[in-house]
């Protein structure tokens, strides 16, 4: 990928997502990867190159393409296009009003799966809000991520955890916390669910 290129593409509007969903195109963006053009990505996929052209035409329209230089080659001058990202993601919010909302819903009890669904949504959706301004600003988003593995020998093990685990959260807000002229506010939240395997994820 080229230096200035992004690793994840985060994709905000469903004409966006129907565009990119094609299989075809999915294909073609994965070729892209590195710099090709149509003629390159054609003879990799073994289709023609106005079948190739039309669809590298339409992703690069919805952004997803971006032209990077000219080659000659031969007689010809071929288009160099390659993909604007690495990864790309589709936000929850492109379907709109169907979009789950965490603000909506009634069952905001600490162990409900639809809960932590719709509050990691709204995380998803605020940090591509703020990416974009960081872009834009040519700053650097300030983000904390900690992953790890949890292993619990019964539910009253688990149910302890998040007891004490609460309580000490609680308890660092409080210590940190300074409200007032010059403080930023930061969202945090924190999520447990069970662990299943990189297979499992894309079956």
């Amino acid at each position: 990928m080229r230096a200035n290129a992004r690793h994840v593409e985060l994709v905000h509007d469903s004409g966006g997502a129907l565009a990119m969903l094609d299989p075809l195109r999915l294909r073609i963006l994965e070729g892209l990867r590195s710099p090709d053009s149509a003629s390159g990505i054609a003879r990799k996929l073994g289709l023609p190159r106005q079948k190739v052209n039309y669809h590298l035409r339409e992703l690069e329209k919805h952004g997803f393409v971006e032209h990077v230089e000219e080659r000659r080659r031969g007689n010809c001058v071929e288009r160099i296009v390659q993909a604007t990202a690495r990864y790309y993601l589709i936000l929850p919010q492109t379907l709109g009003q169907l979009s789950i909302d965490a603000g909506t819903i009634t069952d905001q009890d600490r162990f409900s799966s639809t809960y932590l669904v719709a509050v990691a949504a709204q995380a998803i959706q605020e940090l591509a809000v703020l990416q974009k301004r960081a872009e834009q600003a040519e700053k650097k988003l300030a983000t904390l991520t900690l992953q790890s593995d949890v292993h619990f020998a019964s539910a009253a093990q688990r149910n302890a955890f998040a007891e004490e685990l609460s309580n000490e959260v609680a308890k660092l807000i409080l210590k940190h916390t300074r409200e007032g002229k010059g403080a930023r506010r930061f969202r945090m939240f924190l999520g447990l669910y069970p662990a299943i395997s990189d297979k499992e994820t894309k079956a």
